[in-house]
């Protein structure tokens, strides 16, 4: 009779320990409490492109949800998509679904099938003002953007 008890307390920590490493943000608001820091970027230039044409990536909400807008200079969107911020570790990882993710015209083949069905961005901090923001067979480092 003790053992399941034992067993079911056990599962309880585990279930608590879990939920407390999955720390997750759906609106600006939350994503700077989880972050406590109101000043984090929200806009960020890509400086590891070969091709003259920065991404640009802004962290925004729309209509109460948290988005993240890729923009390929001169060409227009790249992708943008609705999810969670949450922290993984040392990094940020926006989780969507296929509903959730809209591409661009700028979205190369690669990139939609890559993508397609959902996925993740991770974001991980290399210094005060850049980051390492990786997907599916695509990574780019950004440098925050001033604002306009």
């Amino acid at each position: 009779m003790e053992a399941p008890l034992v067993l079911f307390a056990a599962l309880l920590a585990l279930s608590g320990q879990a939920n407390a490493l999955q720390i997750c943000a759906a609106t600006i608001g939350e994503f700077r409490a989880m972050l406590g820091s109101e000043t984090y970027p929200l806009t960020w230039e890509e400086t590891s492109m070969a091709d003259g044409k920065p991404l640009v990536v802004s962290i925004l909400e729309r209509n109460g949800a948290l988005l993240m807008a890729f923009v390929k200079t001169r060409e227009g969107l790249w992708a943008e998509s609705a999810g969670v911020l949450c922290r993984a570790g040392a990094r940020l990882e926006l989780r969507f679904t296929a509903d959730q993710i809209r591409m661009g015209p700028a979205a190369g083949w690669g990139l939609r099938m890559a993508l397609g069905n959902g996925g993740r961005f991770s974001l991980s901090k290399l210094g005060a003002d850049q980051l390492l923001i990786e997907t599916a067979g695509w990574a780019g480092t950004f440098s925050a953007r001033k604002a306009d």
